[in-house]
């Protein structure tokens, strides 16, 4: 493997970044201005245009600084710095590609866009420009504070799509045909920004990946956040206020958030009730992005596997996975009834979406992610990523899926989704929110690597969280 140097000249100026078999990396390049200062809790600003070339060769800083918990499934490194607004472009040799725009997720509160099971390597041997964007977390990214604009997470990725349109010809891509994607809070994000206004024309294609409805709606969630922030400025010794959090620096509020955060809804995220959230996004999707199709799934346990690593870090036992999920019932019977957190959470947020838009001329199509990793006990969380990445060798992958995970599923699931994001339409039927509803399931013990079914997501319509 040689790795050499390589400039670009771009819109915003020359950036250096480097080479390695054919795949170029421009690492962390700003596209707003650091958000400290007076522009900490303000909306982002466009970065001025770099005077020297701009050395992308390494990762940029993180707005994550404390990871959600001691041992994450995914990689997850912190770097320090200012410039936590920045993106990540990975390059094939070729002119006119699609583009992937990728979200990581985090609760909204932790991750890193910096992740290796995030590189885009094999989406460039395909033929796709990979960006991979980094927007603030926690309190600076999502807090509900008098005097400061909501969702201040959501501008910053609407402003980097602002940038990937403006620069994105440069590194070969095709700004036309830009697909927004990402996983768990990542893919939350896409559905917020497929259900705003605000977002119309800034992409053509949407991918999410284990999203949810994690918005908060006024009146039922200000007030819990409002009382959240007040024992947050109490462990901080700080007034729950703008001026108040900005007196503590970002390694402080994350320790503080991380330290308070119980179980149930999160504490902090995509807040409703602004120009960017006008309405919820089940509602949303109703109104809005019609004319961009949408491919979404889940895994099949998410967070009802055998063991978590918010788990790992109490007394070291793991409850059997019988009796993880519903007292008496077996695993099995509770995800036949939909009572799992998987289905309440994740699995019954994808036929609700496909109902929302069942009369979107772009369609809807769902998928489910079933292949069981021997270390983590189910197709819980995180583990499809490799999969969709074709990232079978990237560090972590052994400790979360084994030594052997099947590289012909990594090799068709990748396939399904550079089809996607080239403009394809997927090989099974449509979805519209209706019990029968057809996926593809994706490594289901026993059947092909790709089944296209029928139902597999019409348990999670029978329970109440999940209303058509």
């Amino acid at each position: 493997m040689t790795m050499t140097e390589t400039s670009l000249r771009t819109p915003v100026g020359t950036v250096v970044g480097h080479r390695v078999d054919g795949v170029r990396r421009y690492l962390g390049i700003p596209y707003a201005e650091a958000p400290i200062g007076v522009r900490r809790f303000a909306p982002p600003v466009p970065r001025a245009p770099f005077r020297q070339p701009y050395d992308a060769t390494r990762p940029g800083p993180t707005s994550q600084r404390v990871p959600l918990f001691a041992t994450t499934t995914i990689p997850e490194p912190s770097i320090p710095g200012d410039d936590v607004l920045n993106v990540s472009v990975t390059v094939p040799e070729a002119d006119g590609c699609p583009v992937l725009v990728w979200i990581h997720g985090g609760g909204f509160l932790a991750g890193s866009p910096a992740s290796p099971w995030y590189d885009g390597r094999s989406f460039a041997r395909a033929g796709v420009v990979t960006v991979t964007v980094g927007y603030r977390l926690g309190v600076d990214g999502f807090a509900v504070l008098d005097g400061v604009p909501r969702n201040l997470g959501l501008r910053d990725v609407l402003l980097a799509l602002d940038w990937v349109q403006e620069n994105i010809a440069a590194f070969g891509g095709d700004p036309a045909r830009v697909t927004v994607a990402g996983q768990s809070a990542g893919g939350a994000a896409v559905l917020a920004l497929l259900s705003s206004p605000a977002a119309r024309g800034r992409f053509r294609r949407a991918v999410s990946i284990s999203g949810g409805f994690f918005e908060g709606t006024h009146p039922e969630v200000a007030r819990p956040t409002r009382e959240f922030l007040a024992r947050l400025g109490r462990a901080l010794a700080v007034p729950p206020t703008r001026a108040g959090f900005a007196d503590r620096t970002l390694e402080q509020l994350q320790r503080a958030v991380l330290d308070l955060r119980g179980p149930g809804p999160l504490p902090l995220g995509p807040f409703v009730g602004d120009d960017i959230l006008p309405v919820p996004v089940a509602e949303g999707l109703k109104e809005y992005g019609h004319d961009v199709p949408l491919l979404l799934g889940a895994t099949g346990d998410e967070f009802d596997g055998d063991r978590t690593p918010a788990e790992e870090q109490g007394d070291g036992t793991r409850p059997a996975p019988e009796d993880r999920s519903a007292g008496t019932h077996t695993a099995r019977a509770a995800r036949a009834a939909g009572t799992r957190p998987t289905d309440t959470l994740f699995r019954a947020v994808c036929p609700r979406s496909a109902a929302a838009r069942r009369h979107a001329s772009a369609g809807t199509w769902l998928y489910s992610f079933e292949w069981p990793s021997p270390v983590l006990g189910g197709a819980v969380h995180c583990v499809d990523l490799p999969f969709f990445f074709d990232l079978l060798d990237a560090s972590g992958v052994p400790e979360a899926l084994g030594p052997n995970p099947p590289t012909d599923l990594a090799t068709r699931m990748h396939a399904d989704l550079v089809g996607f994001v080239h403009g394809e339409t997927p090989p099974w039927d449509r979805a519209t929110g209706t019990p029968g509803d057809p996926a593809r399931e994706y490594g289901r013990p026993g059947a092909p690597l790709a089944a296209d079914t029928h139902g597999v997501y019409d348990p999670v319509t029978r329970t109440e969280a999940a209303p058509w």
